[in-house]
């Protein structure tokens, strides 16, 4: 078993991880215990997890983006308060991304705060949406902008649960990880290169490395005042695509597969601001080519800039972005005109 111990959070990798959360439980003497999933969660992961628990209470959501509502955290403080749910209740985030952001909001929210605990199940939980302290919920499609930094008292990643994902969900969790390696480390985006297509054999071996990314740039920067903003290198135009496409879309993008468009949008602008070389560029847009499909939908670059002016990033009405002066390189808070922005979906759209 891996660890990563610090005074906020800890975590903890590895096939035993679980046995180990099931002492934690004993010694902890919760006064109740509540497990949140989604109905993918509750179908895939539920009986492998369910054995290590006793004497808890489920409360289930839809699965999807959908989900992270105020109109879901209601249901979930209303499960919480009609359990009789006290301040030393707990409360497990037992799924993906979206249950680990809006229970980490409700959690943080209730009685002002419960202590829990995130059980990532998918690649994109284990490597980023269940660490760091962000947690928050959607509104009007307006991604996180309803939320709060609370850390979980631990997280526990179990790597088996991988083997219940879907192809199209382990690419959700490639493009945080890949985002990883570009803003911080060359050599593992290298490594991510050499991975043949379609082989993900090797893809736990990746979980750790990339949470060491994440978990050194949050212990420097908290509260995104600065460093921590690097993290958001595809977001800005990633969080646009995925604001349109699930108000437009009858089958909406995943996080990961608008991080992935964001992505490349965001380099091509680097590259014409941050000078990141040619070479570069063209590995960065080769590499997510080849793993995530192509966006078959027209992208309109006026709605997508006016979703890209509510990002959390912006100041004094300026649209910021996190951009790389090379791989592993990046630097935050550039400022790029709307002529540029509608250059880089162009150039994706003519990809």
């Amino acid at each position: 078993m891996k660890q990563i111990l610090n005074k906020d959070f800890n975590i903890f990798l590895g096939e035993d991880v679980l046995e180990k959360l099931a002492e934690t439980l004993i010694n902890k003497e919760y006064s109740k215990i509540f497990v949140l999933m989604d109905t993918n969660t509750h179908k895939y992961c539920w009986p492998l997890f369910s054995p290590y628990l006793v004497n808890f209470i489920p409360i289930v959501i839809a699965e999807g983006e959908a989900s992270k509502n105020i109109k879901q955290a209601e249901f979930i403080w209303e499960t919480l308060l009609s359990n009789f749910a006290d301040r030393n209740a707990l409360l497990i985030n037992l799924g993906g991304g979206v249950v680990s952001d809006i229970g980490g909001f409700c959690a943080a929210t209730y009685k002002r705060g419960i202590d829990f605990i995130n059980v990532p199940t998918t690649l994109l939980a284990m490597v980023d949406a269940a660490v760091g302290g962000k947690q928050g919920v959607d509104m009007l499609s307006y991604k996180n902008v309803i939320g709060v930094f609370k850390h979980p008292a631990e997280i526990y990643i179990y790597p088996p649960f991988l083997n219940t994902l879907k192809e199209n969900e382990k690419r959700n969790g490639l493009a945080e990880l890949t985002k990883h390696a570009l803003i911080a480390d060359k050599e593992l985006f290298e490594k991510l290169i050499d991975i043949p297509l379609n082989d993900w054999s090797k893809i736990n071996t990746f979980i750790f490395p990339s949470l060491k990314i994440k978990v050194g740039i949050v212990k420097k920067d908290p509260f995104e005042k600065e460093l921590r903003k690097c993290l958001n290198f595809g977001h800005t135009i990633g969080h646009a695509v995925e604001t349109a496409s699930l108000l437009n879309d009858k089958v909406p993008l995943k996080h990961g597969e608008a991080i992935a468009i964001g992505i490349i949008c965001e380099a091509y602008i680097s590259k014409n601001i941050e000078n990141l070389s040619g070479k570069e560029f063209k590995s960065i847009v080769e590499y997510i080519s080849s793993r995530f499909p192509k966006y078959k939908q027209k992208l309109n670059p006026e709605e997508l800039i006016n979703y890209m002016r509510n990002d959390k990033k912006n100041r004094e009405g300026n649209i910021h972005f996190t951009l790389l002066k090379k791989i592993g390189k990046a630097k935050v808070d550039q400022v790029c005109s709307s002529d540029l922005i509608m250059q880089s979906l162009n150039y994706y759209q003519n990809l």
